[in-house]
């Protein structure tokens, strides 16, 4: 076996360790300098981890993305779900717990925190 398929076969098996397909949602947190204070875009960061490893969700529900930016560079922490791409402001850790409970739970989005949308497209 050559090494493009060693490391094909490797990242295969990742992706089968952590149930990339069959994710349900995906979350990416933005902590990144210009949106928010470092700290607490971190302190969001390991509320988020740690929240969603407590919830009980089923496993491969919510999969979650921490990036340094994206581009909105303002209200921040921000935060976008996919699929529906619902793009939320102000990621406190009180701000994530309500969207654990209210859109990852509850299949509700919390509406006042959301400032944008753009869906993927169904397949």
């Amino acid at each position: 076996m050559n090494q493009v398929d060693q490391e094909q076969m490797v990242l295969e098996q990742i992706a089968l360790k952590l149930k990339i397909g069959s994710i349900g949602r995906h979350i990416f947190l933005c902590v990144g300098e210009k949106c928010c204070d470092p700290q607490a875009g971190q302190e969001s960061w390991e509320y988020l981890k740690r929240r969603l490893k407590e919830a009980g969700l089923p496993e491969g529900a919510v999969y979650r993305t921490k990036v340094g930016c994206l581009r909105v560079c303002r209200s921040g922490p921000i935060g976008v779900v996919y699929p529906e791409g619902t793009w939320y402001k102000d990621l406190t850790p009180a701000n994530i717990e309500r969207i654990l409970q209210e859109h990852f739970i509850q299949n509700r989005p919390c509406e006042d925190l959301i400032f944008a949308r753009s869906p993927l497209p169904k397949s």
